[in-house]
């Protein structure tokens, strides 16, 4: 159901008080929608329940005026049929874990329940549409009832392996690729601090809460992250283990289902519901604690079956008052709606597009904005030349899509140039931030091995970038999955040089150092010369600043199969978690394949963990690219997999620097190259062996060839 408490003709705002029933249960109690919006601080007010309607029976919704003076409205109304068993105990099941009792509670489809909180933890806004077809609205807000924002990060990892959530109407999957956990794992502070959210509810009832977990990280083991949750300051779970639970496979979702208490304090005023998760000290000496989603339920009292609670205090400033003196001249009128349904459990709420449930403090226009940008060696374009440049964004012109966006191949300055134009999308994974973020650093970096930044659009609530054209497109369209021809070795032998050096300018050359964060074969484009170019700064980070630092403590970003474990686990990022990324695209030049194949083997999921498994064993020849067998010289081979290896080295700070790594594969070159003379010079000196021996006696063809006298 959906209110917007405001003054209509001949109604005041503040006369707005009244009662919901629907069919036995209580839904509102002499509920004043201008002060419970007020308190909320929101022109809208969405109120969802969830309501069984057994067979031969109707849904019925009764508006009861408070008072002779009081009126009853209603804006809207959405009735929607769903799983019987989504949120009620299914038959045969022991009943959800009751937080501080022995026994396991049951909800049964006798009471009804209402939608308190329903939260992307970590991520944003799920909309309607997108969700399993049942219309729900997971709001991205956790923000606003973490109590520990110091000691957490988000992490959105969009490339990760494929999800299952099953029954597949339970959560949409986007859910579950985005997660809050510890920001700073220190074994000291990590077992001192927890992960704590307060959400307010109404005391005297009881409260179901859905908690969704999905582990997506692929070195990720069984005991690896444990940790304790409490609801209400009672211990819930005791060592949650997510891969434990969805046994020990990687992308599965799984829920847990916890029914709490929550004692009458005399007033039914709100109080805090507190759930905090706490991780558990492994053998490894840490451990991490982390949530993808949460909902939370009011179970309607088995006495009474109300679901009612108080209004809040009216503030000592009412907001929006109406100056009309007009009261209601249908003050004891009851508004009775009848609606046939199927028998079932019925989802009774109103879903709109608008942030409804989020505070008015909250509310932001879900385009973006137009950034003052201003840069040296950047040129701003008009949206009017970019439409112009791609044919108005004409799907012909298409040449890649991406988290930002789709990107455009178009021509500028009467077509003389051609250019490449990353366009965000409304709904894109990336936004404001990455957007100013990758021109704020392009605009100040100028190396042969770095894309260029041509401009930038920000007209329209467009954003937009132009760079450089890259006609040979990015590294992985040539490795594999591709129907062009294989690259020589010596030919990738000098891409991975240049990247190798652009990103050591990132570390070294640039004043302040800056991080990738995002190194992959797709951000390593080619130009007609061959040339390989790092590209895609949108995740890109400042490192750190103060030589007596050698990290920076930040959300995790970047993509799955490429991610520094190190850098995943602890939340540190440092110029050594590119170097990691790196390994792998050195290995995918190898062995032209991707760094996760889902449907292989469990140990050869991962490039990373396979192709060191294959050089400790000493059988890296069988993994290496088909089409290079027989030609790579044993020296150049033997220090390109050492190189590789090193870059992949658990412990960062033992893995080389960018510089180190350049040096190594230019020594590598000349290996490969002292080698093919050599075997020139052998092939030269074998021919004119050969054709001296010509003079004298030629070669037989075949038997029936003469033998000259």
């Amino acid at each position: 159901m959906f209110f917007y408490p405001t003054s209509y003709s001949s109604f005041r705002r503040t006369d707005a008080s009244f009662t919901v029933v629907s069919n036995q249960f209580t839904l509102l109690h002499d509920f004043n929608a201008s002060l419970n919006a007020d308190a909320l601080e929101t022109d809208f007010i969405y109120k969802e329940y969830v309501v069984n309607v057994e067979s031969g029976d109707r849904l019925n919704l009764s508006f009861i005026p408070s008072q002779s003076s009081s009126y009853a409205f209603v804006n809207l109304i959405e009735v929607l049929s769903m799983p019987n068993y989504l949120y009620y105990t299914p038959p045969n099941d022991g009943g959800f874990t009751f937080v501080g009792r022995t026994t396991p509670y049951s909800v049964g489809s006798s009471f009804a329940l209402e939608t308190q909180y329903r939260i992307e933890v970590g991520g944003k806004d799920i909309l309607p549409r997108d969700d399993t077809g049942l219309f729900r609205y997971w709001v991205e807000q956790d923000e606003d009832y973490l109590m520990t924002r110091d000691i957490s990060e988000t992490a959105d990892f969009t490339d990760s392996m494929n999800i299952t959530v099953i029954p597949d109407y339970v959560a949409p999957k986007e859910l579950y690729r985005t997660v809050r956990s510890m920001a700073t794992i220190d074994a000291t502070l990590n077992t001192m601090n927890n992960l704590t959210w307060d959400f307010p509810v109404h005391s005297g009832f009881t409260y179901m809460l859905r908690l969704h977990f999905c582990e997506l990280n692929p070195y990720t083991a069984v005991g690896d992250n444990v940790f304790f949750i409490y609801i209400a300051s009672h211990l819930a779970e005791d060592r949650a283990d997510v891969m434990k639970w969805s046994q020990r496979q990687k992308g599965i979702a799984v829920q847990r289902n916890y029914v709490v208490s929550i004692p009458n304090n005399t007033n039914n005023k709100k109080v805090n519901l507190s759930l905090q998760l706490h991780p558990y000290e492994n053998v490894l000496g840490y451990s991490n604690a982390y949530l993808n989603g949460v909902e939370i339920f009011k179970i309607s009292d088995s006495r009474s079956n109300n679901l009612a609670g108080s209004n809040p205090d009216p503030l000592s400033i009412q907001k929006g008052k109406s100056s009309s003196k007009n009261g209601s001249k249908n003050g004891t009128t009851i508004i009775g709606i009848v609606v046939g349904v199927v028998p079932g459990v019925v989802l009774i709420s109103f879903v709109v597009f608008m942030v409804v449930v989020l505070r008015r403090k909250r509310v932001t226009t879900a385009k973006p904005k137009n950034y003052p940008l201003s840069f040296d060696f950047c040129r701003r374009f008009s949206l009017v030349e970019i439409k112009s440049a791609t044919n108005n964004f004409d799907d012909v012109h298409i040449i890649g899509v991406g988290g930002f966006g789709r990107v455009y191949k178009g021509h500028i300055d009467c077509g003389s140039t051609s250019v490449a134009i990353k366009r965000l999308q409304p709904g894109s994974q990336q936004g404001a931030r990455e957007f100013t973020t990758e021109i704020e650093t392009l605009s100040k970096l100028r190396h042969v091995n770095l894309v260029s930044l041509i401009g930038y659009c920000n007209d329209n609530n467009e954003m937009i970038i132009v760079y450089d054209f890259m006609p040979r497109g990015d590294l992985r369209s040539h490795l594999y999955y591709t129907n062009k021809p294989p690259l020589p070795w010596k030919q990738r032998l000098q891409i991975c040089i240049g990247a190798a050096s652009g990103l050591h300018h990132l570390h070294a050359g640039a004043k302040p150092m800056i991080i990738h964060r995002d190194v992959k074969s797709t951000n390593i484009l080619l130009d007609d010369k061959w040339v390989a170019k790092v590209s895609d700064f949108g995740l890109s980070r400042i490192g750190p600043t103060d030589m007596s630092t050698s990290h920076i403590s930040t959300a995790v970003r970047g993509s799955f199969g490429y991610l520094d474990p190190e850098y995943y686990t602890k939340q540190r990022l440092t110029v050594k978690s590119d170097v990691y990324s790196f390994g792998v695209v050195l290995f995918e030049i190898l062995c032209a394949r991707a760094p996760l194949i889902h449907t292989a083997e469990a140990e050869q999921l991962s490039l990373a963990n396979w192709a060191r498994h294959c050089y400790q064993n000493g059988t890296m020849d069988q993994i290496v690219d088909p089409a290079l067998k027989g030609k790579i010289a044993p020296e150049c081979f033997r220090k390109f997999c050492e190189t590789a290896v090193s870059c992949l080295l658990q412990d960062g700070t033992k893995r080389p620097s960018m510089n180190d790594i350049v040096s190594i594969l230019e020594f590598a070159l000349q290996l490969q190259d002292s080698a093919d003379q050599c075997e020139n010079s052998a092939i030269a000196t074998e021919v004119v062996n050969h054709q001296q021996d010509q003079t004298t006696i030629p070669l037989l063809r075949s038997d029936q060839d003469e033998v000259p006298i």
